[in-house]
């Protein structure tokens, strides 16, 4: 080679790493990615405010930001997780449907927060304990909320009804009382089948118990338990007593509430995202109270699930996306999303002292239960959750064919322990 040709690669090469150096020399990516199931009008407008706060504070390190529908979100979880890369950032639920993709190694040791940003002294012990496996932190709690019964107190007036019902007697009596005045009166959307599944877990918890609740979740009981079949029972009574809308499965959550709304339907069990969708002008007319009692000699099981965030171990931006995560469970963040969108915060330095009425009563429920669940599709495994939540519509569709159910769901039981080595 000649020293002119020498010299030509030579400057050809140098004028390549001179464009090239400012992107290495920026450590790594420069924006970070987000993705979220907040799709809703309130939480998303929420959503889209804080990564607006993120990004004007941090233009040298912006957020990308998607918003994919709840349930397309739920679908599409495991190809984002599986990608490479994957996204940085994502919303998710504690309990079993975190532990599934930790157990996969597909979610980020996030213990950072913990050590060095001083989430050890502002997060409630509860919290941390739920974001722990091992000795780590893979998840970011940032909120939780209730279930309740939510009613419209007109029209128990109207139907006569002085009380709320505190019993299983009472519950179905107000049913008999609701039916007599032309009131149905529960509705449900159970088009997505898990408002189903609310009831099996209260149920559930208030026959046998949140202990075997849990362990059921677990695994670590039988599907053809009589105590399980003795659930299934309590639940045809309501069919018995023509309790629910015709043709649930009919509607989502949210299209269930124009029953409520209309005066057609008096209650709903539902979570406190309800008043998400619910008219402003009409939340003076809506209520709730706790799950009737069944069998007093069992301790009391709420759920509450919790949301929060994690970290992909695919992420393209580990560093980036850490500190994003410490800005979404920072005070500044929970303490707006508190005041803003009524979500109950998981630090113990958020100022609750202003909560209105329904979230002081809605605390007050939480903080008076024996044991706090988080939901059935979260806190047992997704196989198990997708074969429970199957055949809850196939009992709504023919009570008569819970024997079959049960020994099904067994069958699903023992695959899925086999499958985890059990």
């Amino acid at each position: 080679m000649s020293r002119l040709s020498r010299f030509g690669v030579v400057l050809t090469f140098a004028l390549l790493v001179s464009m090239v150096a400012p992107v290495f020399a920026q450590g790594g990516p420069t924006y970070i990615t987000y993705n979220s199931y907040n799709g809703d009008p309130i939480p998303r407008a929420f959503d889209e405010k804080i990564v607006g706060m993120w990004n004007e504070a941090h233009p040298e390190m912006p957020v990308e930001h998607s918003i994919v529908a709840h349930e397309d979100f739920k679908q599409a979880i495991r190809a984002y997780l599986t990608a490479d890369p994957a996204p940085d950032v994502l919303t998710w639920f504690a309990g079993n449907r975190a532990q599934f993709f930790i157990d996969k190694g597909l979610i980020a040791d996030i213990s950072a927060l913990w050590t060095d940003y001083g989430f050890a002294e502002s997060y409630a012990p509860g919290f941390t304990a739920l974001a722990t496996v091992g000795d780590k932190q893979y998840f970011l709690p940032t909120s939780y909320y209730w279930w309740a019964v939510y009613y419209r107190p007109s029209l128990f007036e109207q139907a006569g009804i002085t009380k709320v019902p505190e019993t299983w007697e009472e519950f179905l009596g107000a049913c008999d009382t609701l039916n007599a005045a032309g009131i149905t009166p529960i509705t449900i959307g159970a088009r997505f089948r898990w408002p189903a599944a609310a009831w099996f877990d209260y149920l559930n918890m208030r026959v046998n118990g949140p202990e075997f609740h849990i362990n059921l979740m677990l695994l670590k009981e039988s599907y053809t338990d009589e105590r399980v079949k003795a659930v299934f029972e309590k639940w045809n009574e309501l069919f018995e007593h023509n309790c629910f809308i015709e043709d649930p499965a009919a509607y989502d959550w949210q299209e269930a509430i124009d029953p409520m709304v209309q005066g057609q339907a008096a209650m709903y069990l539902m979570g406190q995202f309800i008043k998400d969708s619910y008219p402003d002008d009409m939340e003076d007319d809506l209520d709730f109270f706790r799950f009737p009692i069944i069998n007093p000699d069992v301790p009391v099981g709420e759920d509450a699930p919790t949301d929060g965030f994690f970290m992909s171990a695919n992420a393209r931006n580990l560093q980036g996306g850490l500190e994003f995560m410490a800005f979404l469970g920072s005070q500044e963040v929970q303490q707006m999303a508190f005041e803003e969108l009524g979500r109950l915060p998981t630090r113990i330095d958020v100022d609750i002292s202003g909560a209105p009425a329904d979230v002081q009563k809605g605390i007050q429920l939480i903080q008076t239960a024996d044991y706090v669940a988080q939901f059935y599709d979260r806190d047992t495994t997704p196989p198990m959750a997708e074969a429970g939540m199957d055949a809850f519509m196939r009992f709504w569709d023919d009570p008569s064919s819970v024997d079959q159910l049960l020994e099904e769901l067994e069958a699903e039981r023992l695959r899925n322990v086999e499958e985890a080595g059990g």
